[in-house]
């Protein structure tokens, strides 16, 4: 379990990388292990264990959801977990929706993710799009 200064660092980092858009930081932020786990009754809910897997779930819901982080609104970092509280525009025409991502922290790296949206029932409509 990693402690509650390496969660925050890893967070911070993140978050940094995500806001500066800077895909290849943001892609090496992930442990080799990831399970991202999204909510919902769409195409992608459920669990992706992985990086293989991870990133097939990452690029599908780019390609469903024309996206841009607005503002990383809070880092909250606990004794075994740290979240991001996340908005985002989705879809065109975009509309703003609040997100709450869960992380798991191993070895410097993101190794677990559950996401939360303010609007489930938009995002699967976004995510059951056919591509």
């Amino acid at each position: 379990m990693a402690s509650r200064d390496e969660t925050a660092r890893v967070l911070k980092a993140y978050s940094e990388a995500w806001l500066a858009s800077d895909l290849d930081k943001v892609l090496a932020s992930y442990h080799d292990d990831i399970e991202l786990h999204y909510m919902g009754d769409s195409p992608l809910a459920g669990s992706h264990r992985g990086r293989d897997a991870a990133f097939v779930a990452l690029g599908q819901a780019s390609v469903r959801t024309s996206r841009k982080l607005i503002a990383v609104e809070d880092v909250l970092v606990g004794e075994s977990l740290g979240a991001l509280i996340a908005v985002e525009d989705l879809g065109d025409p975009p509309r703003r929706v609040r997100r709450i991502l869960l992380y798991r922290v191993q070895d410097e790296k993101l190794r677990e993710c559950w996401l939360f949206d303010e609007d489930q029932r938009f995002v699967d409509q976004l995510w059951s799009k056919e591509v």
